[in-house]
Order: C-alpha cells, then sequence, then structure tokens
C-alpha cells in the first residue's frame, strides 16, 4: 500500500504552520531531527527549548535527535533499543515503533476506565457502551471490529441520529465498515486511519491499528471537560497517525 496523497497532504499542512519542511517520507525525513521536535512540540504542547534548526553535520542531527528522546523520556514514554544515530541513519522498523509507541501514549494512555491500564481500560469502555447491542462482542482489538457492527454500534450508542444501527444488514460487513467510517469521519472529525480492507479482508486486524482508531471514538465521545485537553492533543496528531500508519503498510509490503 503506497502512502496516501492526502494524508501527506495533511501532514505538510501541520508542518508549514510553523515554516518547516514538508514531509516526503515519515521514515527519512526524521533523520536531522528538526521534524521530530516540531512533532513533540505540537502534541506536547510545549517547546522543547533550542535546537539546531538547519543542522549540517552529523553531530547536530544527533544533538537534536538526543533532545527529543530525552523529552519522550520526560514524559514517561520508554524506548528501548533505539538511540539518536537509528534515527539520524533512518533505521525504518525503529522509527516506525518510535512512532507508534508515542502514538499509543498520546491518544490513549490518557484513557482511564476503573483504574485498568489504558489498553484494558479502552476495551472496557467499548464493551459498556456496545452491551445493548446483542451482534456485537467486543472481546478485544482485532476480530471484533470485523464486520464493522462494533464501530456503527459506538456511534449509534451516543449519537443515534447519524445512524440507524438496528436498520443495517448485519451480513454486510464491506457496507457496515465503510458507514461507520464515512459518519466519523464527516460527522465526528475522526480522518479515516484504516481501510475497510484492513478490517474485513484480513485474517487478524493489526491490534495497533484498531486501538488508535477506536481511541478517537473515545475521546469523540467523552464528556468535554474530561477530554478537552486529549482531544486537542488528537486533533492535532491524528495527520501524522494516518501518514504513519500508510508508511508502515507500505514499509512492511516491500
Amino acid at each position: 500500500m503506497l502512502p496516501h496523497p492526502h494524508a501527506l497532504a495533511r501532514v505538510n499542512a501541520r508542518l508549514s504552520e510553523n515554516s518547516l519542511g514538508a514531509l516526503n517520507n515519515i521514515c527519512t525525513d526524521f533523520h536531522d531531527g528538526t521534524a521530530l521536535i516540531h512533532l513533540l512540540e505540537i502534541i506536547g504542547d510545549e517547546p522543547l527549548g533550542r535546537y539546531n534548526r538547519t543542522p549540517r553535520m552529523r553531530i547536530q542531527k544527533v544533538e537534536n535527535v538526543n533532545l527529543a528522546l530525552d523529552y519522550i523520556r520526560m514524559r514517561g514514554i520508554s524506548l528501548t533499543n533505539i538511540g539518536a544515530e537509528d534515527i539520524v541513519d533512518s533505521n525504518p522498523k525503529l522509527i516506525l515503533g518510535m512512532v507508534w509507541t508515542i502514538i499509543l501514549r498520546f491518544t490513549i494512555d490518557d484513557i482511564n476506565e476503573e483504574g485498568l491500564s489504558a489498553k484494558e481500560g479502552l476495551l472496557l469502555w467499548c464493551q459498556r457502551k456496545t452491551a445493548p447491542y446483542q451482534d456485537v462482542d467486543v472481546q478485544d482489538f482485532t476480530y471484533s471490529w470485523q464486520d464493522g457492527l462494533a464501530f456503527c454500534a459506538l456511534i449509534h450508542r451516543h449519537r443515534p441520529d447519524l445512524l440507524d444501527y438496528h436498520a443495517l444488514d448485519k451480513r454486510d460487513i464491506h457496507g457496515n465498515t465503510a458507514l461507520a467510517f464515512e459518519v466519523a469521519e464527516h460527522y465526528l472529525g475522526i480522518p479515516k486511519l484504516l481501510d475497510v480492507e484492513d478490517v474485513c479482508d484480513t485474517s487478524k486486524p493489526d491490534e495497533r491499528s484498531i486501538m488508535t482508531y477506536v481511541a478517537q471514538y473515545f475521546h469523540a465521545f467523552s464528556s468535554l471537560n474530561k477530554a478537552e485537553t486529549a482531544g486537542r492533543r488528537l486533533g492535532k496528531f491524528t495527520d501524522v497517525m494516518q501518514s504513519v500508519y500508510d508508511m508502515e503498510n507500505d514499509f512492511e509490503a516491500r
């Protein structure tokens, strides 16, 4: 799967706000640390301090990346087996792993349901919200979402005016999933981080991708006061999430 042009365009629009160059490839364009620093300043809502804005020498690039990595660790995000050199040298596997770790932290870790871990709390929230729907049985962030009904149930539970769950053809897994994605994007501002085929036509959907996408439903439907801060961060970060997902699929397809 090649990166969608519209996804890169949205990422580049964010970067251009601060006069930074456009990204062409998530895996290689973090190599001098400037884009990574800018990304962290966006999602962290605070400046990282002074850094080399036009690094030319390798040592300057390493300094930039170390500043970013130190900030990530300071925010309590654990990074293993990755150093500044890996990013400067554009190691795709390690970079994608790092960015996914950041994604999960800033979109999911602030979810709290009865003191459970972020993942377990999000799962419990989904189970509670979909409990009235007899055709939905959310047990995980993989197989439970393949027929599209869980997505539709979450929307209907909170916004029954947006779709008629009871009128759905429960056998139309592609149609149900597509409907949920369309409604979520158009009315809730949740971008399509997944293609219908990524959910319905794979032996096992990617857990991280489903969890990241579903987390947006949590933030969209949680009470305004509880989700206000997380929602602002998420709104700024969703464009990057889309691009990273596309880039990872592109990398794995090679």
